[in-house]
């Protein structure tokens, strides 16, 4: 009977082995599972932003400059030095440069030749002699050519410089007939405030910005978030600071003191319809910015075209659709075709 023992210990011991073998083989075979988080894209409108610090300051005489809002010619001088103001009254009339006028009837062909190619694309794409990215091309195209347009127009229609408060005219820089340049003071109101704000920007973002745009100033020491307006913008670069003056007044009912810093924040390009995803699901391959799609428990890598950005969310112009659920957590695990689950 001990012999028989003996014999049979080895032919049990492979036994367990060859099962002990084949049970790792299957752990191994087991497809790996991530442990991530989840959010919607939504469809919607998005404000880019960007964030801008200043300082209160004593203004000259709490005097406020009206600046030219494009290249211009000085027509007339309605309110000259002396005259006494009221809000809204006109002190200076501008009218187009030839430049500017060039530049007007420029914009106006390049958008009608971009708004016909975009409607020659779609045209094609529904004959499907061409693909949907060259209708998003030039669909793009047009839309920028758009927006020019529309930003040059409103420049042009806006050459009346009017008071915008009571007080006196200070200052005229300029005679009839003068040629000004975007961005230069013409006249100073003195409204006898005494103080305004003034921003730092840089000069790419200055150049977006324009006179009666808002600034949201952020609240401090208990003061509720507030909008003012852009009253002027110094287009001269601060040669320590590397930025641009955008100036506003700070009515006095703020509580707001001289030598105060500021927190600020402008929109510079807004998109009324877009895609947007939170921008913690955006990740980057080399400079390609890609997310994570999650469908039936799946990950897969969708490469995207991306917009403005705006709080704590982007705007993705390819690549994702409204109602795909976006990996936002986790997502620096994963690889493609990765089975997920959330928390």
């Amino acid at each position: 009977m001990a012999m028989n023992l003996k014999l049979l210990g080895p032919a049990v011991g492979l036994f367990l082995t060859a099962c002990s073998g084949s049970d790792s083989s299957a752990d191994q075979a087991t497809p790996p599972t991530a442990l991530v988080t989840l959010a919607q894209a939504t469809q919607g409108s998005i404000a880019e932003t960007v964030k801008l610090y200043g300082v209160a300051e004593a203004g000259p005489a709490g005097s406020i400059a009206l600046s030219a809002p494009t290249e211009a010619i000085v027509a007339r001088i309605v309110a000259p030095v002396g005259t006494r103001v009221t809000r809204g009254q006109l002190v200076v009339q501008l009218s187009p440069a030839p430049n500017t006028r060039l530049d007007l009837a420029k914009a106006s062909a390049d958008a009608r030749a971009a708004d016909a190619a975009y409607a020659r694309a779609q045209r094609l794409r529904k004959d499907g002699l061409v693909g949907d990215a060259d209708v998003e091309t030039a669909r793009a195209a047009a839309q920028s050519a758009d927006v020019t347009l529309a930003s040059l127009r409103g420049r042009a229609g806006s050459l009346a410089l009017t008071a915008p408060a009571a007080g006196y005219v200070a200052s005229v820089a300029n005679n009839p007939g003068d040629l000004v340049q975007a961005g230069a003071s013409i006249a100073m109101i003195t409204n006898g405030s005494g103080l305004r704000a003034r921003f730092g920007a840089d000069p790419t973002v200055a150049r977006t910005l324009s006179p009666g745009a808002q600034i949201k100033i952020a609240g401090t020491k208990g003061r509720a978030t507030v909008s003012v307006p852009i009253q002027s913008i110094d287009p001269v670069v601060n040669p320590n600071t590397r930025l641009e003056s955008v100036f506003t007044t700070l009515p006095p009912s703020l509580g707001i003191g001289s030598g105060e810093v500021l927190q600020g924040e402008v929109a510079t390009q807004t998109q009324s319809s877009a895609v947007t995803i939170p921008y913690q699901a955006l990740l980057d391959d080399g400079g390609q910015p890609y997310v994570f799609v999650v469908a039936s428990g799946i990950a897969h890598r969708h490469d995207v075209e991306t917009g403005p950005t705006g709080g704590d969310r982007i705007a993705i112009v390819k690549g994702v659709s409204s109602g795909d659920r976006v990996v936002t957590d986790g997502g620096t695990a994963l690889e493609d075709g990765m089975k997920v689950r959330t928390k």
